[in-house]
């Protein structure tokens, strides 16, 4: 029989419940071996060092230690180590910071078995994963970018048409859907179709983001600041 080459997975999660129902899931796949399942991130370069894991299964808010350092020291110290960073409900700006640390892959808390083992098997094999409801989106373009370059410009990034790029400026300028209808010559039916795809192709929540996209330069920043504007 053909020895199958095992996943060694470090899981960290603070919710007690929630380690040992994962560990208990991934247990039966036998190209799956979890070396620890632990609490706590406190001693996790000791258990690094000593157990040697490929993937490691990190929750994003641990409270006893700063999980975004966490992921910058792994990736410093142990380059061959992949991370997954876990999270109930993933925040752009957060993922962003992440996977500028160094994380590999994403996947939400309540994902069904067959996304976790196909995440942590993609990662394995040095693929970068997020949720699936932002594959589609400008985020997910917007992290290709970044890994590659460093930085990018949104522009660069995602394919505008000439009316969506007329009707982000008239946003700027705080015109009302009626209003940009007049000025445009269309329906306003037209131009909330628009607004719509305009803020889907962005990955932004609102006519203030857009606003504040469009007076910027369009980088990773001015998303990520008119993001944390909106929510704070």
């Amino acid at each position: 029989m053909k020895n199958i080459k095992k996943i060694r997975l470090l899981l960290i999660e603070d919710n007690k419940i929630l380690r040992s129902g994962m560990a208990a899931l991934l247990k039966p796949y036998v190209d799956i071996k979890i070396v620890s399942a632990s609490g706590n991130s406190e001693s996790t370069i000791l258990q690094i060092q000593k157990l040697k894991p490929n993937v490691i299964l990190l929750d994003i808010g641990l409270r006893s230690q700063n999980s975004l350092l966490m992921v910058e020291t792994v990736k410093k110290e142990f380059p061959e180590a992949r991370v997954i960073v876990m999270d109930l409900v993933p925040v752009h700006t957060d993922i962003l910071q992440f996977i500028k640390a160094g994380a590999s892959g994403f996947i939400l808390k309540d994902a069904s078995l067959n996304e976790f083992l196909a995440t942590i098997r993609s990662v394995s094999e040095g693929q970068k994963v997020l949720p699936e409801h932002m594959t589609e989106s400008l985020f997910s373009q917007i992290v290709e970018f970044a890994i590659r370059k460093g930085s990018v410009k949104v522009k660069d990034a995602v394919r505008m048409t000439k009316r969506e790029k007329e009707i982000i400026e008239l946003i700027s300028d705080a015109l009302t859907n009626k209003e940009i209808a007049d000025k445009l010559k269309i329906s306003a039916f037209t131009v909330k179709s628009h607004v719509h795809n305009i803020l889907e192709k962005l990955a932004l929540h609102s006519r203030l983001e857009v606003a504040n996209f469009s007076l910027t330069d369009g980088t990773i920043k001015s998303i990520t600041d008119s993001i944390s504007l909106i929510r704070n």
